[in-house]
């Protein structure tokens, strides 16, 4: 026969405990559905996005370099184009002049030269081609005319060319425009991303910079010599910066960004590299391995040979990193950039 027993009801205190659990886990529950995602309470997301953006503002510099570069040398030709264009106007309306004067005696004298009625046509290829007493003019007319019809030619097609180096000069300025406000604007949600990091956290990444400046300070280089004469110059010249802070854009002799350190080092030297980083990339011999570089040589960095540096010596490169730095020495296998290639001016 069955037994029917009643069950053991639960004590106070376990029911309690039961109660306060599921409190919590409802509690628990109820806050993970409705307050949003909580910031990493170590700010290390935080400082990564900084990080990022600090990189990304760097590369974007490279490509305003580049830019500013190229509308200095249009803006060059299409001055020079201009000028010539001024001189070649001005001789052709001497020229002018001179066969509007002749053209005037003629008339005087009671007739016009074919010549001369060439000169004053709207269309005067085409009066040439139709002009059956051609064979009239005299050598020294027909000399001054072609001369005329040639210098008129070289103007028209110098004028075309000066309107297009104009435009993409134009073009050039408008990149340049644009890749400004795109640094600035990573610069600047750098630092609202820095302003919401506490006093605590904006000293340590304060005393990280100060402690790679020390460390700068007190590097070893070792004794290995420059592949040449005019590499260790440039190198002396970068070595004499170091302290200076990193500003984008700027190429000496106060402020650098990292192909301006580059580029102002080998102008002391008597050496004109191109202003970015990719141009300079591929301007000397490249090294391909690490262990083959020379103090001097430059080190190209990131996959998109965004940075350079010099190799200083013993696993070091001397460069100006990145927004906030100073131009200093740090490890290579440190600095968080892939190493591309050497390049031996």
């Amino acid at each position: 026969m069955a037994s029917h027993r009643r069950p053991k009801q639960p004590s106070h205190g376990y029911t309690s405990v039961l109660t306060a659990t599921a409190a919590v886990t409802v509690a628990l529950s109820a806050q993970s559905a409705s307050a949003d995602p909580l910031p990493d309470p170590n700010k290390k997301g935080v400082q990564a996005q900084i990080d990022r953006l600090y990189e990304e503002a760097t590369q974007a510099t490279e490509k305003y370099n580049g830019a500013k570069e190229a509308a200095g040398t249009l803006k060059k030709e299409a001055d020079s184009l201009q000028d010539s264009v001024a001189r070649k106007q001005e001789a052709l309306n001497e020229l002018r002049r001179h066969l509007g004067s002749v053209a005037t005696a003629q008339y005087r004298t009671g007739g016009l030269d074919p010549s001369l009625q060439l000169l004053l046509s709207a269309d005067p290829d085409a009066y040439l081609d139709r002009a059956s007493g051609l064979d009239r003019l005299s050598a020294r007319q027909s000399e001054t005319l072609q001369r005329f019809l040639s210098q008129q030619r070289a103007l028209q097609q110098q004028r075309g060319e000066a309107a297009e180096k104009l435009g993409s000069l134009q073009d050039t300025r408008e990149e340049l425009g644009e890749k400004k406000a795109e640094i600035q604007g990573k610069l600047a949600q750098a630092q609202r991303l820095l302003n919401t990091l506490t006093a605590e956290e904006r000293a340590e990444r304060a005393a990280e910079e100060q402690r790679a400046n020390r460390n700068s300070e007190r590097v070893d280089l070792g004794d290995e010599a420059s592949a040449s004469g005019r590499t260790a110059s440039a190198f002396d010249a970068a070595k004499s910066r170091v302290g200076m802070p990193y500003v984008w854009g700027a190429a000496g002799p106060g402020s650098f960004d990292c192909s301006g350190l580059t580029s102002w080092a080998f102008r002391q030297a008597g050496v004109s590299l191109p202003r970015t980083s990719q141009a300079q990339a591929n301007f000397g011999t490249r090294i391909n391995s690490l262990s083959a570089l020379k103090p001097g040589d430059l080190i190209i960095m990131r996959t998109d040979l965004s940075h350079v540096g010099f190799y200083a010596g013993n696993g070091q490169i001397l460069h100006s990193p990145k927004p906030g730095a100073q131009v200093r020495y740090e490890s290579i296998a440190r600095s968080g950039m892939p190493f591309m290639w050497g390049v031996r001016i």
